[in-house]
């Protein structure tokens, strides 16, 4: 039996919600869930912090629940990043590497990512990733992995992840403030991709529709790559608020309604009449469906338009994946199918080992992935000496919970 190595945990920092894992690693680089939680959201909008207090207070009340299941102290994780700021960006570089002779190596797949990406992506902006699409060595092109080849020309074509810098240091001080270093910030729907999506889809062609509350993500992979990432500033609150004002009633009930009588199945016949409470107020289904198709038939005419301007309308033979907590609405898939025009199915993490019963759920999907990436990339950049160096001391988090405001503001 592998020995376990390290640990990682992966957040999940939304509008409406937090959630986050903690995992186990072993050498092999197998995982298993040791713990997990889920909270409310506070301060933030449409993705992004409104304020440092909200969200570090949600975090650190989220974190004490998943450290008592899991023994362990969560210091550093890897963070979700959302909001309509995050996007992608195509761009190529080129670099004169010596005779024709020459064998590349990192040193020059590094240089020619910096050719591609300074000037490329504006000053403002902070580059969260950058995936190597295809090499071209002395004009032959199609080299995923050019390394120990010979050449004197080195190109390559690049998709850039990017989004805005105030937004990316905001969350990191947010998380900061409730004792979480950011090694990594990583888009949600491509966090969610990571734990749904199978390696046949991402070379055949498949998109990841993440509904969170506020916005709606989307990533698009092509031979086995990364090809577009972004975002509609609407979600599954919309159709709560919308249901709220057009029935007046509070935003409980409408949530109510949308989880245990709307489905994506608008043709269906059903029972005219709608009853909820315990006083079994009666709302007319006919008008609660009008409200909720019209609202998800902007926020999947927005999906496809992103489609549509990446040039994956229609494109996509492994069709889309929807995931996040707007994916728990009944018949959603069929819905997306019809407006899409693709095939659709509901996204969950599978074949985890550990407590993963409970988080097998489309809402789980970032946060599983994102634990997943960290476990990778922990496994990819880990050196190969059988003696590993001895980490530092965990630093414990401070007891008293009530300064916790206090503390916020002596780091800042």
């Amino acid at each position: 039996m592998d020995e376990i190595s390290h640990y990682v945990t992966g957040l999940d920092v939304g509008t409406e919600n937090v959630r986050a894992v903690v995992a186990t690693v072993s050498e092999s680089g197998k995982i298993a869930i040791i713990g997990y939680n889920e909270g409310k959201s506070n301060g933030m909008r449409k993705g992004v912090p409104a304020n440092l207090a909200g969200p570090a207070e949600a975090i650190d009340k989220m974190l004490e629940e998943v450290e008592r299941m899991s023994g362990r102290d969560v210091n550093s994780a890897y963070v979700s990043i959302n909001g309509s700021q995050v996007l992608s960006t195509h761009t190529e570089g080129m670099i004169a590497v010596g005779t024709a002779e020459h064998e590349i190596t990192d040193e020059d797949l590094n240089r020619v990512e910096d050719v591609a990406v300074t000037g490329r992506i504006p000053a403002n902006r902070d580059v969260l990733d950058v995936i190597p699409l295809e090499y071209a060595l002395d004009g032959q092109a199609g080299i995923k992995d050019p390394i120990g080849m010979s050449g004197a020309r080195l190109e390559m074509r690049a998709c850039v992840i990017s989004a805005l810098t105030p937004n990316c240091e905001n969350l990191k001080k947010a998380a900061e403030a409730a004792n979480v270093a950011t090694e990594r910030l990583v888009p949600s729907a491509v966090a969610a991709a990571k734990a749904v999506l199978t390696e046949r889809q991402k070379e055949n062609g498949v998109a990841v529709i993440d509904m969170g509350a506020a916005t709606t993500s989307v990533a698009v992979y092509e031979e086995g790559d990364l090809q577009y990432v972004g975002v509609v500033p609407a979600g599954s609150n919309n159709i709560t608020n919308d249901l709220a004002i057009v029935l007046a009633i509070d935003p409980e009930t409408a949530e109510e309604i949308k989880q245990r009588f709307v489905t994506g199945d608008f043709d269906n016949e059903k029972s005219p009449v709608i009853k909820v409470g315990k006083d079994e107020k009666t709302f007319n289904r006919k008008e609660v469906e009008e409200v909720v198709k019209a609202r998800l038939d902007e926020i999947f005419s927005e999906v496809r338009k992103k489609l549509k301007s990446a040039k994956y309308d229609q494109r996509l033979p492994e069709g889309v994946v929807l995931t996040g907590g707007g994916a728990k609405m009944r018949d959603i898939d069929l819905f997306a199918k019809k407006v899409l025009e693709a095939s659709a199915r509901i996204g969950k993490p599978t074949g985890l080992d550990g407590v993963a019963e409970a988080i097998e759920k489309p809402e789980f999907a970032t946060a599983v992935g994102l634990a997943m990436m960290a476990a990778e990339d922990a496994q990819y950049n880990a050196k190969p000496a059988k003696k590993a160096a001895k980490k530092p001391a965990k630093k414990a988090k401070p007891a008293n919970k009530e300064s916790f405001i206090k503390r916020l503001f002596k780091k800042f």
